[in-house]
């Protein structure tokens, strides 16, 4: 039978979706499911390895089945994924030694403070061969706290049955028929393990954090067939797993931006801003990361990316915690509503800032209220914070690079909102680009994943793909007051 369809797997913060696409490029079907997001007293943030798997396989059989589609047309898997979160499982049992802990949890900041404590030469070192700066926001940090922390992780470990990886390594290694132990270089890089001149495990990264280099997968290209899966049994003959990438490298693939100075921005959970670098290894003066984009076709390609921790979970904040709205898509209607006079702004710092601030002791923050602020304006104030910090990464770009950016291809569930398109247009002084398809991530690793098994010359997906554009339209002189009030209140968030 004709293999027709690219199945693919994307596994992000909030649930698993997947998305089935034709050989023309067409969205096909798509289905969800959640997870649980286990939040402790003390602020650390899991999820469980087990329960996301059965959700991968449950999405894997609801979309083949929504969408119509023989199992048998089906020709390949790709796989994007949240990055930075990580696990520990035991190679002997295959089974989770701890939950997973996601990227947005800081509990090794100790770690971190007490790595320049013993050798203050450690962060420029860190980020001279990572490309990063020594954060608790990359796996690294993370996987030293599960060495340090889980017994059974340590005992693991002494057994050499331990198996560290971010979660692309998770989904393959559970869901292919080989238990294939590997990863790729979009999702290697933002473990801060990686030395990324060189595309290998660093010697001296994983003895300066603890962790076992023995633990960690096998680096392979993006494009590479890394294994193969029955998903459950619902494929008679197995398929292979022929595409891997972080999700938001992913979502740049999908955007098409493949080349140099192109930016794309994904408001998920977080945001990841990112700009194609090409071939060329670009380090950030301006509070920046240098990441692999991909290895595809036998080319590697670097990106400059800014990571923000809290841009779509501000919508969730104020509606599950805060109680503002009931809906998501009530903001919209809040921010339309409120007085556009009023300069209350919101800085959104849960677990402190991430770029180009990268302050972990900042605290969120709400200031500038004044009689005329209500519901309504506190609600903009929180949309408008997403704007702003997405802004503030595409000025360090412009001052890193020297380039202009004249588009911003977005992607991600808020970018619904019109109201919150239109100011980020507004603020940032670019054209903002509004994907017809939301599911860019899945888009790219559909596209890798497809081209490797031989579905796709080109970029069909991202060809058939409409988009909404909206321009700037503020004047200058107002964008620079806003700008002004945006930077006092982020020092404000920054002072501890």
């Amino acid at each position: 039978m004709e293999k027709r369809y690219v199945l693919s797997i994307d596994q992000s913060t909030q649930g698993t979706k997947a998305v089935i696409f034709a050989a023309d490029g067409r969205l096909v079907a798509k289905t969800a499911r959640p997870h649980r997001q286990i939040i402790h007293d003390n602020g650390f943030v899991e999820h469980d390895g087990e329960e996301i798997m059965a959700n991968v396989l449950a999405v894997i059989r609801e979309v083949v089945e929504l969408a119509g589609v023989d199992p048998a047309e089906v020709a390949c898997l790709g796989i994007s994924n949240q990055r930075e979160t990580c696990i520990a499982w035991d190679r002997a049992t295959h089974l989770p030694l701890y939950n997973a802990i996601v990227w947005q949890c800081s509990r090794a900041k100790d770690i971190c403070a007490d790595m320049v404590e013993r050798d203050p030469a450690v962060a420029d070192r860190v980020c001279e061969l990572s490309g990063m700066n020594l954060s608790p926001y990359f796996s690294a940090g993370k996987m030293a706290w599960l060495v340090q922390n889980v017994p059974a992780v340590h005992d693991a470990a002494k057994a050499g049955t331990l198996a560290l990886g971010t979660m692309d390594s998770w989904v393959l290694y559970a869901l292919s028929e080989e238990h294939a132990f590997a990863t790729e270089p979009s999702n290697a890089s933002r473990t801060q393990l990686l030395d990324i001149a060189t595309c290998t495990w660093s010697t001296e990264l994983c003895d300066a954090f603890g962790v076992p280099l023995d633990a960690l997968a096998e680096v392979r290209p993006s494009d590479s067939i890394f294994g193969h899966t029955t998903a459950g049994g619902l494929f008679e003959e197995p398929i292979p797993i022929s595409g891997m990438l972080g999700d938001s490298q992913a979502a740049l693939m999908g955007q098409g931006c493949l080349e140099p100075g192109q930016v794309k921005a994904t408001y998920g959970t977080g945001s990841s801003i990112m700009m194609q670098a090409g071939s060329d290894l670009v380090r950030s003066k301006n509070g920046l990361v240098t990441s692999l984009g991909w290895e595809f076709c036998g080319h590697r390609s670097y990106v400059l990316e800014g990571n923000i921790n809290y841009t779509g979970a501000v919508v969730s904040w104020m509606k599950d915690d805060a109680r503002l709205i009931f809906d998501p898509t009530d903001a919209e209607a809040c921010a339309r509503r409120a007085n556009p006079a009023d300069r209350t702004y919101f800085v959104p710092a849960f677990t402190g800032l991430g770029a180009p601030y990268w302050d972990d002791g900042a605290t969120a923050i709400l200031t500038g209220v004044t009689r005329t602020t209500g519901h309504d304006e506190i609600v903009k104030a929180g949309l408008e914070s997403i704007a702003y910090q997405i802004g503030d990464v595409v000025d360090a770009m412009r001052a890193d690079t020297g380039l202009e950016v004249h588009e911003l291809r977005v992607d991600g569930g808020p970018t619904a909102n019109g109201y919150l398109m239109q100011f980020q247009a507004d603020v940032t002084d670019v054209d903002v680009s509004v994907s017809s398809v939301a599911e860019l991530s899945a888009a790219g690793a559909a596209f890798v994943a497809g081209h490797a098994a031989g579905v796709y010359d080109a970029n069909a997906i991202f060809e058939q793909i409409e988009r909404t554009t909206y321009a700037g339209q503020m004047n200058p002189h107002h964008r620079k007051l806003l700008l002004a009030g945006w930077r006092a209140a982020v020092r404000q968030a920054m002072c501890h």
